[in-house]
């Protein structure tokens, strides 16, 4: 198929946390521990905004209250390199499990260390591990109320933990009682009714970089839209201490390490980049859905199984 070569700005996305707050470890290390572990998380973020330097884009920085508190002078520096500073929960934990009123909490208490770290307002929020599923579409309405206009937590496809897959793929504005705020859905592309997620995290570190260039050139030069892409700054660090933890979170967080940082400086040679929440702004979203009517783009057919990209099936 002939994919015409679209000049356009993507969103470059990355989520701060450390490499042992990662969903996938949650079994294995309490958060008590946390402080006590060699953190990595400013050298690995530091490396992030020197690459951005050297090809001059700009990105958004989805990060932890948690780090703020530790490291604020890491978060300043970050906005003072004219990246956008967006909140990522305080200390990771899954939306659904929270209640409404703990979820408020949090996210109160995040947006408020990032406020004060970086010096600028945080509009957007993405939930760790894109847990707004169909047990906390709630959230959308306490994010509104904490005055944030852009979520980017919606995964379009079929996935064991997470996922919406009748969302729409592109931007879409999201009605609550609140007001409205844009969606960014994750970057996916369809064929023949199915969707294949890709341009991120463990589907950037697994996928052959030519395949991940050529799907964002379809989005832009075929359906003639921008995409999100995301990365955290753990997964360019292959000398990462080794996490004891179950096979299958060992392979999803340490497959693909070594050759992500190249991927990444091709991704920014061949790609011009903005951070997401000044895409959000010049962005016209095709379509309008109501809270309440979120629930019916969670359901998942009987029976359905969640594919991978390389075509195999994705790890529970």
């Amino acid at each position: 198929m002939l994919v015409i070569i679209l000049v356009m700005n993507n969103a470059l996305s990355f989520d701060i946390e450390d490499y042992f707050q990662v969903s996938g470890f949650s079994d294995h290390i309490d958060k008590s521990q946390w402080s006590s572990l060699p953190s990595r998380v400013q050298a690995n973020t530091e490396k992030v905004l020197s690459f951005l330097a050297d090809s001059r884009s700009t990105a958004t920085f989805f990060t932890l209250g948690w780090v703020a508190r530790r490291h604020p002078q890491l978060i300043r520096k970050i906005a003072d390199a004219g990246h956008e500073v967006a909140c990522h929960s305080l200390e990771h934990k899954k939306i659904f499990e929270m209640t409404p009123d703990e979820f408020r909490e949090d996210t109160r208490a995040a947006k408020q260390a990032l406020e004060d770290a970086g010096g600028q307002a945080v509009k957007g929020y993405r939930a760790p591990s894109f847990s707004i599923t169909r047990d906390s579409l709630w959230a959308f309405e306490v994010l509104v109320e904490q005055g944030f206009t852009y979520d980017s937590s919606i995964f379009p496809v079929k996935h064991p933990s997470y996922g919406m897959p009748k969302a729409p793929r592109a931007p879409f504005a999201i009605e609550t009682t609140s007001g409205s705020l844009v969606e960014f859905p994750m970057m996916t592309l369809e064929y023949d009714g199915k969707r294949t997620p890709l341009g991120g995290g463990a589907y950037f570190r697994l996928l052959p970089y030519w395949f991940t260039r050529w799907a964002l050139r379809y989005v832009n030069g075929v359906e003639k839209r921008p995409a999100c892409v995301y990365l955290h700054p753990w997964e360019l660090d292959s000398e990462q201490p080794r996490v004891d933890a179950k096979a299958s979170s060992r392979l999803r967080h340490y497959l693909g390490l070594r050759g992500a940082e190249k991927k990444l400086r091709r991704l920014l040679q061949d790609f011009d980049f903005q951070a997401l929440g000044s895409l959000v702004r010049e962005t016209q979203c095709e379509s309008s859905v109501p809270a309440k009517a979120l629930e019916t783009l969670c359901a998942v057919e009987a029976g359905a199984t969640p594919v991978h990209p390389c075509g195999g099936v994705l790890p529970s």
